[in-house]
């Protein structure tokens, strides 16, 4: 009995056993089975960070390319619309050369038709002042009545004043037609790296000296601001002297005029001044003389028109000049209140 019993707890216990070797295999076979899908997911999480890193590494890689290709593209870019603009500006600069070239042509076969005839006239108005003057000479040296000498030489006088008359404004006719040649010449046009300041410093004194040889008693006093970080500029020196000649010139004529109708009181100032704005060099000329009235403002730019009395000008200087800053890009403007002042302003580009 005691034999059975054993026997009996022994097969509970073999079979206690039996399922316990049976469930840990089962959980070992299936522990085994959730570390390699564990390695599984781990290995393919692997493979799609790595593919992630490799689409992220070749994303960077494009879009460093297309970064260095736009910036090419840009630099490109750049470099045709300066080549662009240097086209337009030296069709512009061709342009101007033409329309001077064809002024010049058609004022230079004017001036010099005009010129010959004239300069008969002035020749045998000097030879005809002459022989007025030997006549008159010659009929207080004879022996005449005195009634008939007074007549002659009243005739004689007279016909002296007529002919005074004529060569005064023979010899103005004549001072226009240089003019018109002066301006007429043909110019080098070549462009050249140039000190504004310098420039504008040297035509202001060789304008004054100039105005003030055909009108001793001018005085002007002068107020000069020059920007020291203005540079040098690509320019064509003899056009821009020129203009700022005829701006200078056109300023003392100005306060010259103002003196007159102004006995005392009044101290002609003109102010030259250049300042560095951005890409652009600015040239201000300022007087204080007549200024411009609001009535012709719009035409001061028209060839042939002038305010100054006749024999004065030609009415080519600020036409000229307005030309001359188109071709080189730039802009030439005008402000003024009529009584007060005026000034002309001159931007040209550092480009």
């Amino acid at each position: 009995m005691f034999l059975l019993d054993i026997s009996i707890q022994s097969r509970v216990i073999i079979g206690i056993s039996a399922m316990l070797l049976l469930f840990t295999s089962f959980l070992v076979v299936f522990i085994y089975n959730q570390r390699k899908k564990l390695q599984y997911h781990r290995e393919l999480q692997a493979m799609q960070e790595e593919r992630q890193k490799l689409l992220s590494d070749q994303n960077t890689m494009l879009e460093q390319k297309v970064t260095e290709r736009t910036a090419e593209l840009s630099e490109q870019k750049g470099v045709l619309q300066k080549t662009l603009q240097e086209l337009r500006a030296s069709q512009s600069q061709l342009i101007q050369k033409e329309k001077m070239a064809s002024l010049g042509e058609l004022t230079a076969g004017v001036a010099h038709e005009i010129q010959n005839p004239l300069n008969f006239v002035i020749n045998f108005g000097e030879v005809n002042r002459e022989l007025l003057a030997e006549m008159k000479e010659r009929v207080v040296n004879e022996n005449l009545s005195t009634s008939f000498t007074d007549d002659i030489t009243s005739l004689i006088d007279d016909l002296a004043d007529n002919q005074n008359k004529i060569l005064h404004h023979g010899k103005r006719a004549d001072g226009i037609v240089k003019n018109m040649l002066q301006h007429s010449r043909t110019q080098s046009g070549i462009m050249e790296m140039t000190d504004l300041n310098e420039l504008s410093e040297e035509y202001l004194k060789l304008a004054y000296h100039g105005f003030r040889g055909k009108h001793k008693s001018f005085h002007c006093h002068f107020k000069t601001a020059y920007d020291e970080n203005i540079g040098r500029i690509n320019l064509v020196p003899e056009d821009i002297g020129r203009t700022l000649v005829n701006l200078f010139n056109n300023a003392f004529f100005s306060m010259s005029e103002k003196m007159k109708l102004r006995a005392g009181g009044y101290e002609p100032v003109l102010e030259v001044s250049t300042r560095k704005k951005g890409d652009k060099a600015i040239v201000t000329v300022k007087d204080n003389g007549l200024g411009i009235s609001p009535k012709i403002v719009d035409k001061i730019y028209q060839p042939f028109f002038t305010t100054k009395p006749t024999g004065e000008a030609t009415g080519l200087g600020l036409s000229l000049s307005y030309d001359m800053i188109k071709a080189h890009q730039g802009e030439l403007t005008a402000d003024s209140v009529e009584g007060e002042f005026a000034a002309f302003t001159i931007e040209l580009s550092y480009q």
